[in-house]
Order: structure tokens, then sequence, then C-alpha cells
């Protein structure tokens, strides 16, 4: 079999955990025994964390499958996948290791499974270095689904660092294939809004004071807009830990969602939190494109599967976005091409990705 295998090279571009993510996740999906060699060799501590062996560990528990070199700190696996199935699967880092991460990895391979799915991740949900739950809830949610499925997600306790202990619960169905997209009109924004939220031993004072933040340096750009970002304090039964930290959404014209977001910690002023999102948001509409630079790479693996050409147009290419178009080239059939964007004036950084999708077809089904 070894001959057949897929080598990916863990170390080059991005170097992180995200190659390991797409190749898995692709390798599931498409019945590709691979074999992924210095893994995170670019990072301080190279290896799998807990965090990218749960990832390896549902998708191999999601087909079947099996795994080699699957420890802490291993910087070489094997992975042959088997048969995708439904059902509950539980994957738990142990650690404020972020689900986010774990649906990124997971979902992909559910989409293809041959009946509905219930993942039950646990880690962090806001983690650093990662998207936050309502993130993935509030902007990557609704415009991934327009690749023509839906998929629940439930959160049923926030976990923080260090300790995690958080709980998402997502449930979704197969589908036959997935439909291309076409995310090129920005349109204008329409409506900003978000929450500043605060658990454990945290004052809602703080979840004030990073809104207040927000608001007043969005309001030094946008004038005209109603700004809403919701200060909150969570439920005690409903998270684990202490943290903080808020998102805000801008929304357009044309339903695109754009997002800022920030985490607080010790020491940390809270409205160098609310503002540090602001600018982030504020960052992200200035180029013009209609997708902020979290969502650009998450998209990839989609376009990578989807039947026909998938368009979006973003702000510059993160190397999180390169990275996931390197691997889903190497490992799909699907062809993908960044052009700069011709419409705007010459000052706006904006690219248009473009992908003839590979037209995976569910055998499952």
């Amino acid at each position: 079999m070894d001959g057949d295998r897929v080598e990916i090279d863990g170390g080059i571009m991005e170097g992180g955990g995200q190659i390991l993510r797409v190749s898995t996740a692709l390798s599931c999906v498409l019945g590709l025994p691979l074999r992924v060699r210095r893994i995170r060799a670019g990072r301080s501590q190279p290896g799998l964390r807990p965090q990218h062996l749960s990832g390896l560990e549902i998708v191999r528990d999601l087909c079947g499958g099996k795994l080699n070199g699957g420890e802490i700190g291993s910087t070489e696996i094997t992975f042959t996948p088997g048969k995708i199935k439904g059902g509950t699967h539980i994957a738990d880092t142990k650690t404020a290791g972020s689900v986010c991460l774990l649906m990124q990895v997971a979902m992909p391979c559910v989409l293809f499974a041959a009946s509905p799915s219930e993942l039950r991740l646990k880690g962090g949900t806001n983690a650093e270095m990662a998207p936050q739950i309502d993130y993935t809830v509030m902007v990557f949610k609704p415009i991934v689904e327009k690749f023509n499925f839906t998929f629940n997600c439930d959160i049923k306790r926030r976990g923080y660092y260090p300790q995690g202990g958080g709980e998402v619960v997502v449930q979704m169905s197969p589908v036959k294939e997935l439909s291309p997209i076409n995310l090129t009109e920005r349109g204008t924004v329409t409506k900003i809004y978000g929450r500043a939220f605060v658990a454990g031993a945290l004052p809602i004072k703080l979840a004030k004071d990073m809104s207040a933040a927000a608001v007043r340096c969005i309001r030094r750009e946008i004038r005209d807009l109603y700004i809403n970002i919701q200060p909150v304090r969570e439920p005690d039964d409903q998270a684990v830990g202490t943290g903080s930290g808020i998102i805000i959404v801008a929304e357009t014209s044309t339903g695109c969602l754009l997002a800022g977001s920030s985490l607080g910690k010790r020491g940390k002023n809270a409205d160098k939190v609310g503002i540090e999102a602001a600018e982030t948001l504020l960052q992200n509409l200035k180029h013009g494109g209609t997708v902020d630079d979290s969502l650009q790479d998450q998209l990839i693996i989609f376009m990578a599967l989807a039947k026909g050409v998938s368009r979006v147009k973003s702000g510059p290419i993160t190397l999180h976005t390169q990275t996931a178009i390197h691997f889903a080239e190497q490992l799909t059939k699907a062809k993908f091409t960044v052009t700069k964007s011709e419409e705007e004036d010459a000052s706006n950084d904006t690219y248009i990705i473009e992908c003839q999708g590979m037209g995976m077809i569910n055998p499952n089904l």
C-alpha cells in the first residue's frame, strides 16, 4: 500500500497544524492513504500537540481508518482511511485546544458520510491562534452554508485557557455533492453588531468597557451606522474557567459577513481588547473583499470539493490560504487561480480566488 501513499511535507509554507487538517480531511474524503512528515516543523514545539492529535483521532474514528504515529510530539504519521460512517463521535483535547479547529478537520469528512453525524467536541471555545466559537457561529456558518449544506452548532459550555473544558455539539447530514459559491460583490455595510463577553471571576464592567472602546474606535471611521455590541456575562453553569473577549461583525447589503475579534488576558486592558477587535474589523473592511482574512483559508477545502467554479473576492492572500490551496491542489484535481482584482481603484489590495472544483460525489449515498 505504501507505494500509493500521498507524501505530504508538513514543514513547508505555513508549516503548522493547518497542513495536517487540510490533508487528513481530504485523505478521508477521497480515500487516499497519506503520510505526513516533518509535522509542524516550523513551530517552537514541533510535532503533534493535543488538539492536532484529537483532530486526527476523530477523523480516524469517523471512517474506521488506521493511524500510525499518533502520539503527542510525533513528527510523522501515516493514515489509511476507511468508509466514512455517520453517528456520534467525541473528540476531547483535554486542554484549551480549540474546538473550532477540531470542527475544521471533521466537517468536510462528515459531509461525505453515509448517514447523519453528531460531533461532540471538547476543549477551548475561545482560544488564541484559532477562530473563536462565536466567529464560527456568526460568520463561518452562514457563509459556508452557501455551498449547499447546513449544520447545527450548539454551544453547551464555554471553556477558556488554560483548562479548556468547553463543549460544542455539531449535527450535520451528508450531501450528495457541494455547490460552488460566488462571493464577488461586497455591497455596502448595512449593520455592525457583536458581543463582548466575560466569564468566571470577571465583572460585567469589563465587557461594557470592551464594547464602548470598540464602538468609539469604529465611530471614527464609520459615523452613520448604529453599532450594537452587547456586553454579556456568560452564565456560570455554561462556562468553565475565567475568560473574556469580543467579536464584532459587519454585515453588507449582499449578505457578506466580515469580522474582527480579540481575547482578553491577564494584564491586558479591556479598552485595548475592544480596540484591537475594532481595528481588525476596519482593516478587513478596507480592502473591499467579501471575506475577512480568517474566513479566506477556511473556504478553500470546500471550494476544492465543490462541483463547478467558485469565485471569492478577498483582501491580501494570507499564508494560511496559500498553504490550503497548495495542499488542496496536491490532493484533489481542483485547480486554483489567484488574480489581482481589476475593478477597484488601484489603492485597494483585492484579489479574486477562483477554483475549478473537483466535483466530489458522495459514494456513500
